[in-house]
């Protein structure tokens, strides 16, 4: 696979002299070909689809603080590492950038590389789910008889399935998949986690039910349910032959993540999102990964982009 140049200068911070303490920015390495297979962070540097959701902008530069603050935080992992650069948006070329991303995860993919995608918009999800699906399609992989069950599982105050016929965006991706899907003859599996009733019209939770969606409210996840939503997704997982997680960080409250396109007035704490996330990412099915919507231009002492750092840290500690 050839590689770009990668800028590894968001990877730096504190060397402790103490021996095994190593730090992120000291064990990640830019990808090259024929690496070992490893966590492989991508990002997706693009605004277009919040511009086209009336959403605030920022994003494209979502994927470079994520590193930043990615850099210093602790080594625990076993396995490797490495950065594979970033596919830009230029402009409103959205569609361009989301091909260019599937492409890249398919590429990763091929290698047995995990890839987890730095956002950018939501509309990162479309882009995430093509070179999934691209991947599958691919013999051996999959049977020219048998269609994959690909199961979505995204943590989000927003179900994202807007209409694409008016305008495909941040807002729409979802309801892409779902026409892919359908056009594929491919089942389609999502479920949505953390969604505000208040930020969803009727129209697109009717939408969702068409869909037969798992949808869980953010007023319905606290501690006293927390065991019962874990089962529920892990009987989701089991139908599916491979999942794709996505987190819109979003979904965490205001407080707790300032720096998004649209502040959640309630949200989901991390503190409830991560025991979550352990039973997808424990699976044994996890493929692919990304997180959204990160704009440092409204963040608030880095706190968004710390939360976002520790997600990619709990995503890939047991590797």
């Amino acid at each position: 696979m050839s590689i770009e140049v990668i800028d590894m200068s968001p990877w730096a911070g504190r060397e402790d002299p103490e021996p095994d303490s190593l730090r992120w920015h000291q064990a990640i390495h830019p990808l090259a070909d024929d690496t070992p297979a490893g966590v492989a962070l991508i990002g997706f540097a693009s605004d277009a689809g919040v511009a086209r959701n009336q959403g605030r902008i920022g994003a494209a530069a979502g994927p470079r603080a994520m590193r930043k603050a990615l850099a210093n935080l602790a080594w625990h992992r076993h396995g490797r590492a490495y950065d594979a650069g970033d596919v830009h948006c230029h402009g409103n070329a959205l569609e361009t950038a989301q091909e260019q991303l599937g492409e890249r995860l398919e590429q990763l993919l091929a290698a047995g590389h995990f890839p987890l995608v730095l956002g950018g918009g939501h509309e990162v999800a479309y882009g995430s789910w093509l070179g999934l699906a691209r991947h599958f399609e691919k013999p051996p992989l999959e049977p020219a008889n048998e269609a994959p069950t690909i199961g979505i599982i995204n943590f989000d105050a927003h179900l994202d399935l807007r209409d694409p016929s008016h305008v495909p965006s941040s807002g729409t991706p979802f309801a892409q998949i779902a026409e892919q899907c359908q056009a594929r003859g491919w089942p389609f599996r999502y479920a949505c986690l953390g969604i505000s009733r208040a930020a969803n019209t009727r129209a697109l939770f009717a939408r969702a039910e068409a869909l037969d969606v798992l949808v869980r409210e953010d007023h319905e996840i606290h501690a006293g349910t927390l065991d019962t939503i874990g089962h529920e997704l892990e009987a989701f997982i089991t139908d599916c032959d491979a999942v794709y997680l996505t987190l819109d960080l979003d979904v965490l409250p205001a407080a707790e993540a300032p720096g998004v396109s649209a502040p959640a007035a309630r949200g989901v704490p991390l503190a409830l999102l991560e025991p979550l996330i352990g039973i997808v990412r424990d699976s044994g099915k996890l493929r692919l990964a990304d997180l959204a919507e990160l704009n440092p231009d409204f963040d608030i002492d880095n706190r968004t982009a710390r939360i976002a750092a520790r997600l990619i840290h709990h995503l890939t500690l047991n590797g």
